[in-house]
């Protein structure tokens, strides 16, 4: 029972190192042998839990998203009840968490995406599964609050949230160059605040 933990406490090592220096200096920029010795584990022990770095890649990308959706869901939880003032409650407390951080590295997903979609079709797919749970769940509360009448309904709320998506994306990799939090919050002041609204 005691190996088992230490096991799944390695691996769980190994992917919160890959998380923070593949944020930090992107997946290319980011060799094995650097992720080992920030880990502090033997570089033989990475190819116990991981088959090759592409396999590593997308792991990381699913241990990112499954964090991403506990802070959310917390977020989503101690917000407002209305579901479109819980969603920009649950924004504005991810752009606070921006500010506090000294290096702007944006979203995981969409650094992966912009880096790693077009050479490897692991990670693409893992992208796309997670951006489609993050959609289905967004969408979600976007329709509940049509159903209450605060959110718009000449577009779906698919379509609406396709365009926060693609707006949100670009806001933090605008953030990245500017190293300014002021293009997210401003995505999320526009969206919120004029876009959804009916």
């Amino acid at each position: 029972m005691n190996k088992i933990h230490i096991l799944s406490d390695t691996r769980a090592t190994l992917l919160e190192t890959g998380l923070k220096l593949f944020a930090e200096q992107g997946y290319n920029g980011t060799g094995i042998k650097e992720i080992v010795d920030a880990a502090g584990v033997p570089k033989g022990s990475f190819y116990n839990y991981f088959k090759s770095k592409e396999d590593f890649g997308a792991e990381v990308i699913s241990h990112y998203a499954a964090g991403f959706a506990e802070k959310w869901s917390a977020c989503l939880g101690e917000g407002p009840q209305q579901p479109l003032a819980a969603l920009q409650y649950s924004y504005e407390r991810i752009i606070s968490y921006h500010e506090q951080c000294t290096v702007k590295s944006g979203c995981l997903l969409g650094n992966f995406a912009a880096e790693m979609s077009e050479s490897s079709e692991l990670c693409r797919l893992t992208l796309q599964q997670v951006v489609n749970g993050w959609h289905k769940r967004f969408s979600g509360y976007l329709r509940k609050a049509q159903a209450d009448g605060s959110v718009r309904t000449d577009l779906s709320a698919e379509q609406l949230t396709d365009f926060f998506w693609n707006a949100w994306e670009g806001a933090l990799l605008r953030m990245k160059i500017e190293r300014s939090t002021a293009p997210v919050r401003a995505c999320v002041n526009l969206m919120f605040n004029h876009f959804f609204l009916p």
